[in-house]
């Protein structure tokens, strides 16, 4: 069964970049946007995804369950590509050719024409980011916890689940972006449609053999109860025992998790847990608060734990910026490259690949390498250590491009426009700086520190706050390269990402990153030296 996940993963990682990868050079080449309307729309198309993650992950928890929603979400992913090969076909190629930059003289699609793609495009987002959180919960599912050996088995199934995101990412990274930059983008995209369509195939095949779980509630509902029920009851006077506040009986909260003692942090939030109807309390009566206006402590200590968390995820927003230019600015300045090698030409988004490169090869240096030789010398770095570590990578990575871009306009093409002499290899060093950055950074954030500082009923909350700061920063990354170009625009001047790159002055957006990544961190390192995880849900559910 791992083997059948694990494919279905890299055919939907494959159709998912087949569009993703390249949008921004679809944008430019085939939508007829200027390089920062092009940029801001890729970013804000992979905000979106990571928006429909979040909602993915909530009504797969809540609503349907995870099987359901991976069935629904992946249609929606295939109806949305199959959409957009036919309109490619139908409309956006009708009227010329998109390769090889013979693009100048074709015309912009229509409204109706653009209106087409981007309702495909965003079913796209919708279909994918929505399946990405349900079909990881659905395959920790398949795994006994209490069991020795499935435990086992369960780490192996991420790292084929890793593996399978990169392998898919790969393809589509060279092949699909080869085929695209040769103009042939509708044939790329019913590659897409046809792996997106396997993958359903595939997962459908384990219909019988898969283990099932009912929805066992809505962790962000929960959070919003808190929030409302301290609220009406503000005017209540706090009880000074813990032990006069609100709690379910049993041994587990409502969403099956384990309770929680009180902490007397955020005393605020405790007024969501006053009883103020004495019914309540009355041994053998099963009378039910109105879940709005009183909320058990275990609820309100959940809210707490979120609330410790809050500064440092703040903190990774900015690092997502950063990662965004991967699908966006560091395209285009691959565009505007000479990527000749030998007789073959790397597609623009092709050069990415080595970003795949630095995450695999730093996975297992810093397994195999790092891991061990701390271990020698003192202790393995905390997981707030190593995302420090991946915020100073980061701001390396963009001060790398910067001085990459200054030798692109050092060898800037007079003749022609929109081009330079500068080989398009003179990238692989910040694609391979972000790989690393995001290991450190990305990996640790997502699979560690949020899983361990959550209690058991938020554990898919904080999958989605990762998602949520993927998304925040992709969409921060849109407005500073619009306020970029609001202040440089200026004058008559040409701005910083004009539509001729040659013209402009991406090295210093790329600084400006760099900056706001070296402020984040000195903010990071203050704000993790006072951070104090909470005390250990086990130790505390075995004193109660």
């Amino acid at each position: 069964m791992r083997v059948v996940e694990a494919v279905n993963q890299a055919l939907v990682t494959l159709a998912a970049n087949g569009v993703g990868t390249n949008l921004v050079r679809f944008m430019a080449a085939v939508m007829r946007l200027d390089n920062a309307d092009a940029a801001n729309h890729a970013n804000n198309w992979a905000g979106t995804n990571y928006v429909f993650s979040i909602i993915g992950a909530l009504v797969s928890d809540s609503c349907w369950g995870r099987y359901k929603a991976c069935i629904i979400f992946q249609l929606i992913f295939l109806a949305g590509l199959v959409e957009l090969s036919i309109s490619s076909y139908l409309f956006l190629h009708k009227y010329c050719d998109f390769g090889e930059q013979r693009q100048a003289n074709c015309r912009p699609p229509t409204t109706t024409e653009a209106l087409i793609f981007y309702i495909a495009i965003y079913q796209i987002a919708l279909g994918n980011g929505a399946y990405q959180p349900a079909i990881t919960t659905l395959g920790a599912d398949q795994f006994d916890e209490a069991d020795t050996k499935e435990r086992k088995s369960k780490t192996a199934f991420f790292g084929y689940f890793f593996v399978a995101n990169n392998l898919g990412s790969m393809v589509s990274v060279t092949a699909l972006t080869y085929i695209e930059d040769k103009g042939r983008w509708a044939l790329a995209f019913w590659i897409s449609t046809a792996a997106a369509c396997i993958a359903l195939l595939l997962f459908a095949i384990g219909t019988l053999r898969y283990r099932y779980f009912m929805p066992n509630g809505n962790a962000i509902l929960s959070v919003g109860q808190v929030i409302v029920a301290s609220i009406k009851n503000r005017q209540v006077k706090t009880p000074q025992r813990a032990e006069d506040l609100y709690e379910v009986d049993g041994t587990h909260s409502k969403n099956g998790g384990r309770k929680m003692l009180h902490t007397p942090e955020y005393r605020c939030l405790d007024k969501a847990a006053v009883v103020k109807d004495p019914r309540v309390l009355l041994p053998g009566e099963h009378y039910s608060p109105e879940p709005w206006s009183l909320c058990s402590v275990t609820q309100v200590e959940e809210v707490k734990y979120i609330l410790r968390l809050v500064p440092i995820w703040l903190c990774s927003i900015v690092y997502s910026i950063t990662y965004s230019q991967m699908s966006s600015i560091f395209i285009e300045q691959a565009a505007a490259m000479d990527n000749s090698l030998s007789k073959f030409k790397i597609p623009p988004a092709g050069i990415s690949v080595f970003e795949i490169v630095g995450v695999t090869a730093f996975v297992f240096l810093y397994e195999f390498g790092i891991v061990k030789l701390c271990s020698k010398i003192s202790r393995e770095p905390t997981e707030l250590q190593r995302m420090g570590i991946g915020l100073v990578i980061s701001t390396v990575a963009m001060i790398t491009s910067g001085l990459v871009e200054q030798q692109r306009l050092k060898y800037a093409t007079r003749q022609a426009e929109m081009s330079s002499s500068l080989s398009i290899l003179w990238q692989i060093p910040q694609y391979l700086l972000i790989g690393a950055s995001e290991v450190f950074m990305y990996v640790t954030m997502m699979t560690e520190f949020f899983n361990h500082e959550l209690p058991d009923g938020l554990k898919s909350l904080g999958s989605a706050l990762s998602v949520a700061s993927m998304s925040a920063g992709n969409y921060a990354s849109s407005l500073l390269v619009t306020v970029v170009m609001t202040i440089t625009c200026k004058g008559n001047q040409a701005g910083w990402i004009p539509e001729d790159l040659n013209k402009g002055h991406v090295d210093r957006f790329f600084f400006v990153i760099a900056a706001l990544n070296a402020m984040d961190l000195l903010v990071f390192v203050v704000l993790a030296k006072r951070y104090r995880r909470a005390p250990s849900i086990k130790t505390r559910a075995s004193d109660a």
